[in-house]
C-alpha cells in the first residue's frame, strides 16, 4: 500500500490523495477505501465493503499478530495494525484511538506475554471497552482471541467469549472470520434507526461529495 490517511479534513484529504496519485501511489483512507492511479481515467476508487478490524497485541506477539493481519486481509476484511498503518511523525496515540473508533471490530490478542504486561496493549483494550459501552448491547465489537494457553483476565472472561487460535490456527481463523461475517451481515439487516453510524456502515464515494470529488475530477 502506498499511503494511508486517517481523520484529515476534507481539503487536506483531497490534497494528499492528489499528490499520492500524481506520484503513482495508491492512497488508502481509513474507513472509506483506496484510490488507485489509473492511466485511462486518472484514478480508480475501490470502497471498503467489509468491516475494518483493529488488531491489538503485545510487542512480543508481533509475528502472530502479523499472521492474523494477513489472514483477515485474505478473508476480505480491512485489518488495522499499528506497524502496518502508522506513518512516521504521525500522532500515534490519537491515530490509534481514531482507528479503534472507526473499526467495526476490535480483536484483542491475549497470550502469556500480554495478560500481565503494562503498556499500550492494556490502554487499547480499555479504550475499546469504553467504545463498546456506546453501542447496542446485542452487538459484538470486542473479540478476545488466545494465542496460547493463557488465562484471560477475569473482567474480560466474565463478559466476553474468546476464540482460541491454538493449537489449530486454521480452525481458529475459520471460526473467527465466520463470526465476523455473520455479525457484519446481521448489522446490515438491522433497521437504519438501530445502527451505530461510522463503525459498520460503509459506502463508496458518490458524485457530488464535495471537495474531494471536485478536486479529484481535475485528475481525469
Amino acid at each position: 500500500m502506498g499511503m494511508m490517511i486517517d481523520d484529515p479534513s476534507a481539503e487536506q484529504l483531497a490534497q494528499v490523495v492528489i499528490r499520492g496519485l500524481a506520484a503513482g501511489q495508491p492512497v488508502e483512507i481509513d474507513g472509506l477505501g483506496v484510490f488507485y492511479p489509473d492511466p485511462a481515467g486518472g484514478f480508480r476508487f475501490e470502497p471498503r465493503t467489509l468491516a475494518q478490524v483493529f488488531v491489538a497485541y503485545a510487542r512480543e506477539d508481533l509475528a502472530a499478530a502479523e499472521r492474523l493481519y494477513g489472514d483477515l486481509a485474505a478473508a476480505g476484511f480491512s485489518p488495522w495494525m499499528d506497524v502496518a498503518k502508522l506513518l512516521p511523525g504521525q500522532n500515534w496515540p490519537r491515530a490509534i484511538e481514531s482507528a479503534i473508533e472507526s473499526s467495526g471490530f476490535f480483536i484483542a490478542c491475549f497470550s502469556e506475554n500480554s495478560v500481565s504486561k503494562r503498556g499500550g496493549f492494556q490502554v487499547e483494550i480499555r479504550y475499546a471497552l469504553d467504545c463498546a459501552r456506546r453501542i447496542p448491547l446485542d452487538e459484538i465489537f470486542v473479540i478476545p482471541v488466545r494465542l496460547d494457553d493463557c488465562r484471560v483476565p477475569r473482567p474480560i472472561q466474565r463478559e466476553l467469549q474468546y476464540i482460541d487460535l491454538f493449537p489449530d490456527w486454521p480452525r481458529g481463523i475459520r471460526r473467527l472470520t465466520g463470526m465476523l461475517r455473520r455479525e457484519a451481515e446481521r448489522r446490515r439487516k438491522r433497521p437504519a434507526t438501530g445502527r451505530r453510524k461510522g463503525w459498520s456502515d460503509f459506502a463508496p464515494l458518490e458524485p457530488g461529495c464535495g471537495i474531494v470529488e471536485s478536486s479529484l475530477e481535475s485528475l481525469k
